[in-house]
């Protein structure tokens, strides 16, 4: 992803703490297209990373500002993929990481961030209920949080997908993009990218329409969407085996919905059995692993197709935020 350093925030090119992520496969799914009635499918294949997820690209970018800024001791709450990620790139920098996930994180994303050297605290809870641990206790232990958007640059690490996006599509942004949204920082960062591309001069004025997906067992974004709101309301006794999908109030939640209206997109909410059946009949029809999160796309755009929202002849991108590998315990 530095190929893009110029627009990242690392001014010395030696604090960069890289594992080689970013410029991942956007890959046409021309099995699972014709299944659907598109012409113009394709998956941005996020597995690839370090690490096997998108989050890779964020704390690559928070911990290279960690090392630059002299920061010592990261926290973070995480629902799983994060948390792998930051021990991972904290490790290679010879920085402390201390991280508190849900007790019921999909194991391989314990195990991960405890190889690594971290320090794992599991947590009977959500990940919001960890976010008041890191909270509570950073001043006193001494830790920067690196926690979804409790500072800027895991933000600007994430938008390299969407100038990646545009490479990959010749310039010519796709007309339609289906992101799996948890905390959301992934379609704040590529809308913001498409805004600096456009200011470059490299795209013009058109966007795509941007499409957030969530679990029907925890869906703030699409109930605030459906409403008009310009905030989310808490979601109550949130439940998905979606683990980065279940995070019942993210913080970025007007920017994301301020991004869904800007670009005249929509909101929608599956359910458990849809997204595991998706993983069976992309793996069937493309030899690709979805995790849960980014298989909740598939039947999101079941139900556009079905609605008219989309057409055939429009360019579609899905998002596989990771590694299916990294949920074997929760797919059964």
């Amino acid at each position: 992803m530095w190929r893009y350093g110029e627009m990242l925030p690392v001014q010395e090119p030696s604090n960069i703490v890289t594992l080689g992520e970013g410029f991942t496969p956007l890959i046409h799914a021309e099995r699972l297209g014709r299944h659907l009635g598109l012409d113009r499918l394709y998956i941005k294949e996020e597995a690839g990373n370090p690490t096997g997820s998108f989050k890779a690209r964020g704390l690559c970018a928070a911990v290279s500002m960690a090392k630059e800024l002299g920061i010592r001791k990261l926290a973070i709450a995480s629902a799983g993929n994060a948390a792998g990620a930051m021990a991972a790139y904290a490790a290679h920098a010879g920085l402390k990481s201390c991280i508190f996930m849900p007790e019921d994180t999909p194991r391989a994303n314990v195990r991960e961030a405890e190889m690594f050297g971290a320090q794992v605290t599991l947590v009977r809870g959500l990940i919001t209920d960890c976010g008041k641990i890191v909270a509570e206790r950073k001043e006193g232990e001494g830790w920067f949080d690196v926690s979804t958007l409790k500072e800027p640059y895991r933000i600007e690490g994430k938008k390299t997908m969407g100038y990646e996006l545009a490479e990959q599509c010749g310039w010519e942004l796709p007309d339609v993009i289906l992101y799996p949204t948890g905390g959301g920082t992934g379609l704040i960062g590529m809308w913001k990218a498409f805004r600096e591309m456009e200011a470059l001069g490299w795209i013009g004025t058109a966007r795509p329409r941007m499409v957030s997906v969530q679990s029907a067992g925890c869906a703030p974004i699409v109930r605030a969407f459906e409403k008009g709101a310009r905030v989310a309301e808490p979601w109550q006794n949130a439940r998905t085996i979606a683990s980065g999908l279940r995070v019942p109030r993210a913080i970025g939640d007007f920017l994301m919905l301020e991004a869904l209206y800007e670009s005249r997109g929509t909101a929608v909410a599956v359910d458990d059995h849809e997204l595991a059946d998706a993983i069976h009949l992309c793996g069937r029809l493309e030899g690709l692993f979805l995790c849960p999160e980014g298989a909740a796309c598939l039947p999101a755009l079941r139900r556009l197709i079905k609605q008219g929202w989309v057409s055939a002849e429009e360019k579609i991108v899905l998002f596989n935020t990771a590694s299916g590998l990294k949920y074997l315990d929760v797919l059964g």
